[in-house]
């Protein structure tokens, strides 16, 4: 306290504004170096973290932000022009995306097979696979979102939608996993059954389809393993992506159990966990 004392005012003053300036200044440099970047042309800024939502306005090219918050791919910032909003990680520097390792920050887009025009394989008793498929992708749905995950689905009635048009769902909306839910047919009846997991690209996509295949240990039917399948809903896919095949619906045995709540419940559930372990690692 003597010491303060001995300080004439006007340098005690000198001092104070001298700290003040250089506790500034250190706050400005780390509010900079949490500044993103946009290195992409014609980036909207958009109210919510999702292309489904309104934009607010294009951002010309290397506009800078602040980072006020992250989720899923996307990014809210405030721009040099104090304007806010949210905008895509893959418009920004890799180092300025944002890195998903759980469930809750992840991207999912679900493809319950065929639809409308197409109704898929047929039961013994002519039944449709296009609708097991849509209650197997809506019940999917609603319990990763029930987790936090951002959900989109190729379809979510019976519609048909081009081949073609749904890997591009994924692609657009930078999904972390692609699930296509599908039920096998035999060319005879009955001659077939159990459940497969199929993957085409090795490098993006092998370890999720061995993530979610582990957790089918407990179903009914057997578990034909992990398998290399030359499908365009993943091959034509440049997110890591899956087939799956659960159950042969021509099969009198796999019928029952892919008509059965319990057994829709637990390949939902099942999904889910492996998803969980997915992200995690």
């Amino acid at each position: 306290m003597n010491f303060f004392k001995k300080i004439p005012l006007n340098v005690y003053i000198k001092y104070i504004l001298i700290f003040s300036f250089i506790g500034i200044l250190i706050f400005k440099t780390s509010l900079y170096f949490q500044e993103v970047q946009i290195i992409k042309p014609e980036t909207e800024l958009y109210q919510k973290p999702g292309m489904e939502y309104k934009t607010i306005k294009e951002l010309p090219l290397n506009t800078r932000g602040t980072v006020l918050d992250r989720k899923y791919h996307w990014v809210k910032i405030r721009t040099e022009n104090e304007d806010y909003g949210w905008v895509p990680d893959w418009t920004l520097a890799q180092k300025d995306r944002n890195q998903i390792t759980s469930l809750k920050d992840a991207t999912i887009v679900i493809d319950p097979g065929h639809g409308g025009s197409d109704s898929g394989a047929l039961s013994q008793t002519n039944k449709m696979e296009k609708h097991y498929t849509l209650k197997y992708g809506l019940e999917l749905a609603k319990k990763l979102r029930a987790k936090g995950a951002k959900v989109y689905m190729s379809r979510d009635t019976d519609t048909f939608v081009k081949l073609s048009m749904i890997p591009r769902v994924a692609e657009k909306n930078h999904a972390d996993a692609f699930i296509s839910i599908h039920f096998d047919a035999a060319p005879d009846a009955d001659t077939a059954s159990g459940i497969t997991t199929y993957y085409y690209h090795k490098k993006t996509s092998y370890r999720l389809a061995k993530c979610i295949n582990k957790t089918f240990s407990v179903l009914p039917l057997e578990n034909r393993g992990i398998d290399f399948g030359d499908f365009l809903v993943i091959r034509e896919n440049t997110q890591p992506a899956v087939l799956l095949e659960m159950g042969y619906i021509n099969s009198t045995r796999d019928f029952k159990a892919i008509t059965s709540s319990k057994y829709r419940n637990t390949v939902t559930n099942d999904i889910v966990k492996g998803l969980e372990k997915y992200f995690k690692k």
